[in-house]
C-alpha cells in the first residue's frame, strides 16, 4: 500500500459527510435510492450479514451508513427514541422530492412551505428514524428581511 500522492480528502468527498446508524442499514440504502434518487457507491456486509459500511451519493454529496451495533455503542434514532439531527437536502424541486420521499414511506413532519429565509422547505422522517429537511432556494432575502420576518413570525406564534 502506497501513501505517496494520497489526497487527504478522497476524490468526491466533502469536508463534512453524514454517517448514519440505522437498524436495517441495507434497507435504508434501498429507501434512499427510491426516496432521494441516491446512487449506491459501495457496501461492505459483515460476517453476520449486517452492513459494516455503505456509501451512497445523493446529489453531489456522500452519505455513509452502518447497521446498529450495541458492541460499538452505535445506535440508530429508533433505538434512541428520536434524533436531534436533521440532514438538510437542497434539491431542484422540493415539492417533488418531498412527495417522492412520502410515497416511498417517509412520514411528512412539516409540509413544503415558502419560508421567510427564501427557501421552499419541508421536513420528513424516514422509516429508520432520520429527519430530512428538503429545500429549494427560491429567493434571496437580506439579513434585515429575515430578521424582520422572524420577529413577526415569533410574535404571531406567541399570540396564538
Amino acid at each position: 500500500m502506497t501513501t505517496q500522492n494520497v489526497k487527504p480528502i478522497p476524490e468526491g468527498m466533502h469536508t463534512v459527510t453524514p454517517h448514519l446508524v440505522c437498524a436495517g442499514a441495507a434497507d435504508a440504502m434501498e429507501f434512499y435510492k427510491k426516496a432521494f434518487g441516491a446512487v449506491e457507491l459501495h457496501r461492505l456486509p459483515g460476517p453476520d450479514g449486517k452492513l459494516m459500511h455503505g456509501a451512497l451519493r445523493i446529489g453531489d454529496s456522500t452519505v455513509m451508513l452502518v447497521d446498529e451495533n450495541p458492541q460499538w455503542q452505535a445506535f440508530g434514532p429508533k433505538y434512541l427514541k428520536g434524533s436531534p439531527v436533521t440532514i438538510h437536502l437542497y434539491v431542484e424541486d422540493a415539492d417533488a422530492v418531498f412527495a417522492q420521499a412520502v410515497a416511498s414511506g417517509a412520514n411528512a413532519m412539516m409540509p413544503v412551505t415558502e419560508m421567510f429565509w427564501g427557501d421552499r422547505y419541508g421536513v420528513v422522517t424516514d422509516p429508520f428514524g432520520h429527519n430530512w429537511s428538503i429545500a429549494t432556494h427560491v429567493r434571496d432575502a437580506t439579513p434585515e428581511e429575515m430578521m424582520a420576518a422572524a420577529k413577526t413570525g415569533c410574535a404571531e406564534v406567541q399570540q396564538q
